[in-house]
Order: structure tokens, then sequence, then C-alpha cells
């Protein structure tokens, strides 16, 4: 493996390429809460997924995917109680996957950004345990 690829990134920023495809709202859950007080680190990938999946959902699109990778930068904790909204954006990656970015920010402190991330998206057909193309219907939203 060479140097580049073996560090941990830490994304501050969205590439000036990428997408905005969905924005959702969520109220932060008394649940989602750590033993300090703050939105546990994993509640956060639970919020990115749930707005990838409403995403596709309004595309009327199958959930056929898998992820290769997923990281976040965490930027300020969120505390109960929060109204989060969560952008997702994406970018043009190859024949079978997407670049997946997102913002989570708290709109209970202006807008604030507390989160940001970075997945990579491949579109994946289970029973042939093979990669499949990037629907069309994804193709058009990031090329719009």
């Amino acid at each position: 493996m060479n140097e580049s690829s073996d560090q941990a990134v830490y994304l501050r920023t969205l590439p000036a390429s990428a997408r905005l495809l969905h924005t959702a709202r969520y109220t932060m859950r008394w649940g989602d809460m750590d033993a300090f007080g703050h939105l546990n680190n994993a509640r956060y990938f639970t919020y990115f997924e749930q707005a990838r999946v409403d995403w596709l959902m309004s595309l009327g699109i199958a959930h056929d995917l898998v992820l290769a990778n997923i990281s976040c930068t965490f930027l300020h904790a969120l505390r109960f109680p929060a109204t989060l909204e969560v952008e997702l954006y994406g970018q043009a990656r190859g024949e079978h996957s997407i670049d997946s970015y997102y913002l989570l920010h708290n709109l209970d402190e202006n807008g604030r950004l507390c989160a940001i991330a970075h997945g990579t998206i491949v579109w994946y057909d289970h029973a042939g345990a093979r990669p499949m193309p990037v629907p069309q219907t994804v193709r058009a939203c990031l090329n719009d």
C-alpha cells in the first residue's frame, strides 16, 4: 500500500463537484444519547443512512447497494433535544459506485454544522454477488 492510502482522512469541506441530492429533518431521540449526554457516535451513521434511504425512496429506487466505506468527522457535540438536518450530496465515481457526502446540522443552534461524512456507495446484485451499474435515475441526479 502507498502511504497516502493508509492515512485517515478528516473531511471538513465538500468537493466543489458534489451535488445536493436530498435534505431531511429529524428529531433527535432521547435514546440516541450516550452516557455523556450527547448523540452517540454510532447514531450519526443511522441518521445518514435514513437520509440515504429517504432519498432513494423519493426516486422510487430499491436499496440494492452496499457501503464500501463510510467515515465521519465530528465537529460539535449534539445534545438532546435537537432538531437535526441532514444534507445528502453525491458525486459520480465509477460505473458501479458514487461518492456520498453528509452534512449534519443542528437547527436549534442556527444550523450549526456538527458533522461531515463521506461514504462510497456501490450498487450491488445481492443474488448474483456482483456489482451492478448505478441506476440511470441516480446518474441523472448527479448530472443535473
